[in-house]
């Protein structure tokens, strides 16, 4: 071969390296090229699922928030109820009470001023014994027997001699009440008040006994309108007008 078919052989073996490794780096470029594209879409691909799942997170953490607080005003609203209802409770037991003592207050505004007695002369009965007619009631009881206010009151009569109204009625008691009401008892054994005194309901006043113009131990009892002799009503039926039985 001659030298000059070497050296044209030894060029063209020369390009053809060059050109072989110029291709192989463009080769390894688009590899990287590639490598890189790809990358670069996993970043965004990460990044994207990460503001997915946050933003999930938040309406989780915003449901949640919004759940407790429809549970504690749920709650709260509970308790309110509760509580009206307890002071419901508690206002229509206290009614009720107040009721019930008005009841047993009116039921004891009045009582008799004796314990098991018998009724005898009876109101506006006609009798010789009475300059007209009976002005009271009268109870059958044995002398010394407790005699009580029938309600309270002061008293403003308290003596022999009927207390000013007449020796007819022994010793006697009158009472004053509310509403231009006095009660009256006569016969009477024993005085255990003055006048001037405040007595209260059902409080010990004196004994009967058999004093005045009586055929008997009794107890004559009246309602008047004032403290003196006249202006009586009937005792019976004001008493029952009270709530007692006689």
């Amino acid at each position: 071969m001659s030298p000059r078919v070497t050296s044209r052989s030894s060029r063209t073996s020369a390009l053809r390296t060059r050109a072989a490794v110029l291709a192989a780096g463009f080769g390894v470029s688009a590899v990287l090229g590639a490598g890189v594209a790809v990358a670069a879409d996993t970043t965004s691909a990460t990044n994207s699922a990460s503001v997915s799942v946050s933003g999930v997170a938040s309406a989780v953490e915003a449901q949640a928030a919004a759940q407790a607080k429809a549970a504690k005003a749920a709650a709260v609203a509970k308790a309110k109820a509760a509580s009206a209802k307890k002071a419901a409770a508690k206002k229509a037991a206290a009614k009720k009470k107040a009721a019930a003592r008005a009841a047993a207050k009116k039921a004891v505004s009045w009582v008799h001023p004796v314990r098991k007695y018998t009724l005898s002369a009876s109101f506006a009965q006609a009798g010789g014994m009475w300059q007209s007619t009976h002005s009271g009631q009268d109870f059958a009881v044995a002398s010394g027997t407790e005699v009580v206010a029938a309600h309270g009151g002061t008293v403003v009569k308290a003596g022999s001699n009927g207390a000013g109204d007449g020796p007819a009625y022994g010793n006697a008691i009158v009472i004053r009440h509310g509403n231009g009401t006095y009660s009256q008892y006569a016969h009477l054994s024993r005085i255990d008040v003055r006048v001037g005194q405040v007595v209260r309901t059902g409080q010990h006043i004196a004994r009967s006994g058999n004093t005045g113009n009586s055929s008997g131990p009794h107890l004559h009892f009246e309602i008047r309108k004032t403290p003196n002799y006249g202006s009586a009503i009937d005792p019976v039926a004001f008493l029952r007008s009270k709530g007692l039985g006689v």
